[in-house]
Parts: C-alpha cells; sequence; structure tokens
C-alpha cells in the first residue's frame, strides 16, 4: 500500500475509533424497585406491566435530560460502573448491563441542583438487579459511562389499546432497533391515516371516533425506519386490550 493509501486508511480508522469513543458518555446510576425489581412496574412511559410490553427487569428511570419529555421510552442503553471516578472503588471491574428506559425519574427539588435526577444530569435510576450487576450495593450511587444500543425484541411491536370513544390512546411497546417511536399514524376500515401525537410516555392519542373499525398502525422509529402494521385489530376490539403483530424495526 501506498503511503497516499496508508494515511487514508490511517484517517477512516482514527474518525471510527473517535466516533466509537464519542458514543461513551459519563453519568451517573442509583437504584429503586427493590431486590427483585418488582416496584419498577408501571412507570412514565405507560407500558405497565413490564414483563408483557417485552421490556422485562433490566429497566432504568431516566432523568429528564436522557427522557425527552418520552421521546427516551424504549430506547436500550450499555452502562458500565467508571472505576476512574470518585465513588470508583465501589465499581465491580470489567462488566457492564444493558437496560430498557421504561420511566421517568424526576428532579428533587427538596435537594440542592434537583438531586441526582435535576436538570442537565444525565442520570439512571436503575432496577436493583440491573444496578447490583455493575456496582456494589453499599455504595447507593456510582459513576458510570453509557451509550444507547440497539434493542433486540423477542417478537413483534405491540400496541395496547385505552381511552373512550373519540380518545384513542395507543401504547406503542416492544420496538427493536432505535427502540422509540419517532412517528405514528392509525388507520381504520373506514378512514384514511391519521396522525397521532404523543400524549405522555410512549402513548400517542387519536382525536377519532374508530370504535367498531378494524385498525391499522405505522410507526416510524427515531432511527428512522417506517412501517405499516396494517390489519392489526379486527372490528370487534375492545379498550384495554393489546394486539401483538409479527414485524419489527432494524434501526
Amino acid at each position: 500500500m501506498d503511503m497516499a493509501g496508508s494515511l487514508i486508511l490511517c484517517t477512516v480508522l482514527a474518525a471510527c475509533l473517535a466516533h466509537t469513543a464519542a458514543q461513551w458518555n459519563p453519568g451517573t446510576a442509583t437504584f429503586y424497585g427493590g431486590p427483585d425489581g418488582s416496584d419498577t412496574m408501571g412507570g412514565a412511559c405507560g407500558y405497565g406491566n413490564l414483563y408483557n410490553a417485552g421490556y422485562g427487569i433490566l429497566n432504568a428511570a431516566l432523568s429528564e435530560t436522557l427522557f425527552k419529555g418520552g421521546a427516551s421510552c424504549g430506547q436500550c442503553y450499555t452502562i458500565s460502573c467508571d472505576g476512574s471516578r470518585p465513588g470508583g472503588e465501589y465499581c465491580k471491574p470489567g462488566t457492564s448491563i444493558t437496560v430498557s428506559a421504561t420511566n421517568l425519574c424526576p428532579a428533587n427539588f427538596a435537594l440542592p441542583n434537583g438531586g441526582w435526577c435535576g436538570p442537565g444530569r444525565p442520570h439512571f435510576d436503575m432496577s436493583q438487579p440491573a444496578w447490583e450487576h455493575i456496582g456494589v450495593y453499599q455504595a447507593g450511587v456510582i459513576p458510570v459511562v453509557y451509550q444507547q444500543v440497539k434493542c433486540w425484541r423477542s417478537g413483534g411491536v405491540r400496541f395496547s389499546i385505552a381511552g373512550f370513544n373519540y380518545f384513542l390512546l395507543i401504547n406503542i411497546q416492544n420496538l427493536s432497533g432505535s427502540g422509540s417511536v419517532g412517528n405514528a399514524w392509525i388507520k381504520g376500515d373506514n378512514t384514511g391515516w391519521i396522525q397521532m401525537s404523543r400524549n405522555w410516555g410512549a402513548n400517542w392519542q387519536a382525536l377519532s371516533g374508530l370504535v367498531g373499525q378494524g385498525l391499522s398502525f405505522a410507526v416510524t422509529s427515531t432511527g428512522g425506519q417506517y412501517i405499516q402494521f396494517l390489519n392489526v385489530v379486527p372490528a370487534w376490539w375492545k379498550f384495554g386490550e393489546t394486539y401483538t403483530t409479527n414485524q419489527n424495526f432494524y434501526y
């Protein structure tokens, strides 16, 4: 290989390495939910039972800096304890864990600067089983580095229907790829595609009378992939039901 080729290769490799290094960000982590993580069920994404929704016990509540008003619901983060920072003596060296974002860790303004989840702080309040994979229980809080990673889910995207009459609230669950919803649409048997808007967490709303119609959905992930989920829900659906598809996202 000539010098020019070597320089190009080195430049590309350097750029790739820099990009990889830049993916890791400093933050902090605490834990909640009890030794079995059962008290992490529910949460500000609206998933309810996290096992039924496809997320399980390896989950975390994100500070608002990361939660972004619910836009991060369902995303996956790999987290490692950072032994190079104060508190690093409580790290379990050589370990990391991947968690799903399922809840909000709100700021506590009774504490200075809003506490660990205060404004501007990237913080993960992890389920205790996930946290104890990387940190020693007695510490309570540890310094971490984290990066968003691709999600891998079992089965297809799920749509849970709530609301009443002319108000539909659709909780969109179990996304692979980027893990989170960027845009969503709904279609009845007798309508065109209707744009939905985020209500809260992973709940998307449609102010439309679609009771008695079969339903289809279209979703764009935050990774930019668009999928239509056609004829997912039969015309005899009821509020409170969840429907599973056989399609999922790659990015």
